[in-house]
């Protein structure tokens, strides 16, 4: 009679490692409020939470070196600031990206950001010479926040969701990173001080919400 081997025990739930990133180049900004807003909700709520500001990294946000875009390790020859959101991305299991439209889409350090951390054979690999790839980031998911002057449904119809939908589909779900939830908070140009305080009590209630969450840590 075979004996029965039993499985190894699952790794229990636990609360989520949560990586804000602040994609505004200035920390006092509306923007910057908003993430400390929802990294004190979520860190209040059990999260392990660690608030990335963007303009304070002292990085080449546009290297023009080609082995700086692919991951050969902790080894590899990248600045301090490079090596440490390499890190802190490999380590979350959700990931917010804070950020300003501007001219349609996002500022330059959040796009350096993208370039210089998501990189090949860290957040994804190319399978040979055919066009299929495979998704090196799967399990995680993110939460998009942004602010921006124009109307919600200028953005949708004029600019056609480019800031969102380059993030949601050709960054984050070409990685394997699922996409939970797009908070618009529009016409800040215009916005009075009351609104803005309610914009920063909603960004608590998403920090509180996706600290609730509870994750499974890979195998």
């Amino acid at each position: 009679m075979t004996a029965l081997v039993a499985a190894p025990p699952r790794a229990a739930v636990r609360a989520p490692r949560i990586l804000v990133v602040l994609g505004h180049p200035r920390t006092d900004s509306l923007c910057g409020a908003i993430a400390s807003a929802y990294a004190d909700a979520a860190r209040a709520a059990g999260a392990e939470v660690e608030l990335l500001a963007l303009g304070g990294t002292a990085f080449d946000v546009a290297s023009r070196d080609p082995a700086a875009l692919r991951w050969q390790g902790p080894d590899q020859d990248l600045e301090p600031d490079v090596h440490a959101a390499v890190a802190s991305l490999r380590r979350a299991d959700h990931v917010v990206l804070v950020f300003p439209q501007w001219w349609g889409t996002y500022p330059a350090v959040l796009k350096g950001f993208v370039d210089r951390v998501f990189l090949s054979q860290l957040a994804f690999r190319h399978r040979g010479a055919d066009l299929g790839w495979e998704r090196l980031l799967t399990g995680r998911t993110a939460r998009l926040v942004m602010t921006m002057d124009s109307p919600v449904w200028w953005d949708r119809l004029r600019y056609r969701s480019a800031a969102v939908s380059s993030l949601v589909h050709a960054t984050l779900g070409f990685c394997g990173i699922r996409t939970v939830g797009v908070t618009r908070f529009a016409r800040v140009r215009t916005s009075s001080e009351a609104t803005r305080r309610r914009w920063l009590v909603r960004a608590g209630r998403l920090g509180r919400a996706d600290a609730g969450r509870r994750v499974r840590p890979p195998r």
